[in-house]
Formats: C-alpha cells, structure tokens, sequence
C-alpha cells in the first residue's frame, strides 16, 4: 500500500459525503437540519466520552502513577494559554473566512458569464453566507482533525503499517461531512484541505522519524483530545461557544508533559 493512501481515502470520502449533503440539504426544512446537527453534537459528546475515558489506560497510569488527570489538565491549561496568545481560534476563522471569499468571487466570475435572471445579493446574505462557511469549514476541520485516529492513523500509514485505522475514520468522517454539509454548506467541503494538510504532514511525520510516542504519551494525547472533542459537542449543542481552536495546541503538550512527569518520578 503506497503511505498516503489512507489520507488520500479520507479526503475522498469527505468530498463525496459534502456533495451529498449539499444535496441533501436544499431538500430538508431548517428544522430538519438542526436536528441533524444536534444529532452529530450528541455522537460527538460520545466519542468524547470514549476518547477521554484513556487517561485511566494502564499503561498511562503506570508511568505518571495517580496523576494522570493532572497531566491532562495540565495539557489543557498551557496549551488553552499558548492557543489564546497565538490568536489560533481567530486565524482559523481568518482563513476560513479567505476562502469563502475566493470561493464567493469564482462563483461570481461563473455567475457574470450567464444571463442576467435578475438575482439581487444583499449585504445581509453576503454576511449570513460567509457566516455559514466559516463555521462549516470550522467546525468540520476541527472534528476532522482533533480526534486521536487523526494522529495514530497517519502515522501508522507513514510507518509502512496499513491504513486500517484511516479506513474507518474516512469512513466516519463520510457520514459525518454528509451531516455537516446538510446545516453548513460548502464549507465542509474545503475542509477536505485542512484534512490534507494535517494528515500528510502527520504521515511525513511517521515516515521520517518513526514510532517515536510510547503508549503513555499517546493516552494522555488521547484523553486531551477527547475533552476537545467535548468541546466541539458543546458547540454543536449551541450550549456554548468554547474556543477549541485555542485548546488544540494541548495535543502537542500532552505527550512533552507526560515525558517531563516521567522523567521527574
């Protein structure tokens, strides 16, 4: 299997379950669609749950001992910090917001070659539209790209290992681009970037330097990152708006955290 196969799957899948739910949501009621969204934060809280449920992995406790919690707080807490000061929540919106602009003036490029059928655009729409992408693109390449198969399928997949783990997270991530594009339209779709990004650069990653984050490290990565896919679930439920772009830096943390508590013990 070549490595980046398995990336190459999950971009495809992702496009392919935004274009239907692209077609899929000019047919539902507004109704139907925030059903489906609370349906995903629902299932979102759930993966959560599981992924979070690592920091009682024994093979985490065994090397940080009773303060496992602490090491994912701490994670948490100095990688919040370090996402706030680095503004990361607002240029994720910054860039989201850039591409739905490229995006809005090919398709007005595409629109002034047709006839005029007396359209008119209001600022109004221009904002709800840009609103729209943004929080599609933003919410999609976070839970795209923050769940714990997002950092052990590709570098697996760069290990020479299979793409077994990123097979079934394309699959997921399919269903869920279905559901996201039905409430948040296009934007869903150019996530399939963010995917591209995050994942080859892991692969890369897995290639070159090997399996380099013993089990511990990739618990304490994993129970973080199920508190920020909570954090996404939280925002699906429109419960509140917790910055999870700022919170992504933890996953970095975690791992560097555990290895400092393991050295100090």
């Amino acid at each position: 299997m070549i490595r980046g196969a398995g990336t190459v799957l999950n971009v495809v899948t992702v496009l392919l379950g935004s274009g239907l739910g692209l077609l899929l949501g000019q047919r539902l009621p507004h109704r139907t669609r925030d059903v489906v969204t609370d349906s995903l934060g629902l299932v979102t809280l759930l993966a959560a749950a599981l992924s979070a449920a690592a920091v009682l992995d024994p093979a985490l406790t065994e090397a940080v001992g009773s303060g496992a919690v602490l090491v994912v707080l701490g994670s948490l807490l100095v990688g919040s910090i370090a996402g706030s000061l680095l503004r990361v929540e607002q240029r994720l919106e910054h860039a989201g917001g850039a591409l739905q602009q490229r995006f809005a003036r090919s398709r007005s490029t595409l629109h002034s070659s047709l006839p005029d059928v007396g359209a008119v655009v209001t600022t109004d729409g221009d904002h709800e539209s840009r609103e729209r992408f943004v929080q599609g693109f933003l919410t999609a390449s976070l839970v795209f790209c923050v769940g714990p198969l997002t950092i052990l399928g590709p570098i697996n997949d760069g290990l020479g290992r299979g793409i077994d783990m990123l097979a079934l997270k394309a699959t997921l991530d399919g269903f869920a681009a279905i559901a996201f594009a039905s409430s948040f339209g296009v934007g869903v779709a150019v996530s399939a970037v963010t995917i591209a990004v995050v994942q080859g650069s892991l692969t890369g990653l897995g290639w070159a330097l090997g399996d380099v984050l013993p089990a511990a490290h990739i618990a304490a990565l994993t129970a973080t990152g199920g508190l920020l896919l909570a954090g996404i679930g939280i925002r699906l439920l429109r419960l509140r708006e917790v910055p999870v772009g700022d919170m992504l830096p933890a996953l970095a943390v975690a791992p560097v955290l555990t290895q400092l508590v393991v050295v100090l013990r």
